[in-house]
């Protein structure tokens, strides 16, 4: 009778210390090598012969062991003003991406209320997280968790406020003089400026770049008109805008591409043609922005970046190093919706 075959014991797990025999260093420079805090301790022909070994090795660290060791639960909470925004889901994937090449997770915490106040999403949020990203936009969901004494990375915030670890902004003024820029050089003069109805920094830059920028040439006019952020109140916003007394304005220039979506809708309904009659412009570049006909001129913001630099930001803060500085960089995007303005007169 033949015995049945020996299952083979499964090959040891590589350690720390096999990778430290192979490349000929101590476990300490492996750990600050994978720790990712070698630079200034360590020379990078080392760490690359550390990192070499450990590839060849098929070592893995052992993660929940580092996070037992630190204190740390290797889980950040990235806090949104809405699910339902595209901007917001691809500032999740940049943050998400970069956690995942360090070992971290994101949990993704919209405010219920858009941007009103929101529970604790946690018994205790300290012994649940390493910390926090959030939009400014959702800021009323982050007072019951500034008092848990967590690293808080803000995005797309002012720069004046305090208690903050990091801050990711983008140049959104920038982006708004952009517009202003590209309309004033078509030869628009008549300007409804159609704001987000969010009292919040980021659309509040926007308005005070915009009205900086029209307001240094002569002979221009510009009238605010504020709207929820949805298609409809774009819409009535824009009617309303559209319909007053006096010279019509030919363009109209909107906080965001839903927004300009619903002043579109009102071009519509109200005969005119855009750009002939009206130029529209948006802001954020939204897969709405060429779903609708004519595609938006609008303002692009890389999304994704955002989040990439927002988690980058929150492991240099829990690794005891200062966060990239600086904004990044938004540029206009030129499409169908904007034109020179109609040379006829038409109700001028």
């Amino acid at each position: 009778m033949t015995s049945a075959p020996q299952s083979q014991p499964a090959p040891a797990r590589p350690t720390s210390r096999d990778v430290a025999r192979a490349a000929g260093v101590s476990q300490a420079t492996v750990s600050l090598v994978l720790g990712d805090k070698w630079r200034g301790r360590v020379s990078e022909a080392t760490a690359e012969r550390v990192r070499h070994a450990a590839h060849e090795l098929g070592y893995q660290p052992n993660l929940a062991a580092r996070s037992l060791r630190l204190g740390r639960t290797r889980t950040a909470l990235l806090v949104v003003p809405a699910l339902t925004s595209e901007f917001f889901a691809r500032v999740y994937t940049g943050a998400a991406a970069v956690a995942a090449e360090h070992g971290f997770g994101v949990v993704l915490y919209p405010s219920p209320e858009g941007t009103g106040p929101a529970r604790d999403p946690f018994a205790s949020a300290r012994a649940s997280l390493d910390g926090v990203i959030a939009s400014s936009m959702a800021a009323g969901a982050l007072d019951v968790l500034r008092g848990a004494g967590l690293p808080l990375v803000m995005l797309d915030s002012d720069p004046a406020d305090t208690g903050v670890a990091a801050r990711v902004n983008l140049d959104i003024a920038d982006g708004m003089r952009q517009i202003a820029e590209h309309l004033l050089a078509l030869g628009h003069r008549r300007f409804v400026h159609l704001a987000s109805a969010v009292d919040t920094w980021t659309f509040a830059v926007r308005a005070r770049a915009l009205h900086d920028s029209l307001g240094a040439v002569p002979g221009t006019s510009v009238r605010t008109v504020t709207a929820p952020l949805d298609v409809q109140a774009g819409r009535e916003g824009a009617e309303q805008a559209l319909g007053a007394s006096g010279p019509r304005p030919t363009a109209i220039v909107c906080d965001d591409d839903i927004l300009a979506a619903g002043a579109c809708k009102a071009a519509r309904r109200l005969g005119l043609r855009v750009p002939d009659d009206l130029s529209v412009t948006g802001f954020d570049d939204l897969a709405l922005a060429t779903a609708v006909e004519p595609e938006l001129t609008t303002v692009q913001l890389p999304a994704e970046q955002v989040g990439e630099r927002g988690m980058a930001a929150l492991l240099a803060v829990l690794d005891g190093r200062p966060a990239e500085p600086g904004s990044l960089p938004v540029h206009l995007v030129a499409r169908g919706s904007s034109a020179p303005p109609p040379a006829d007169g038409r109700r001028s």
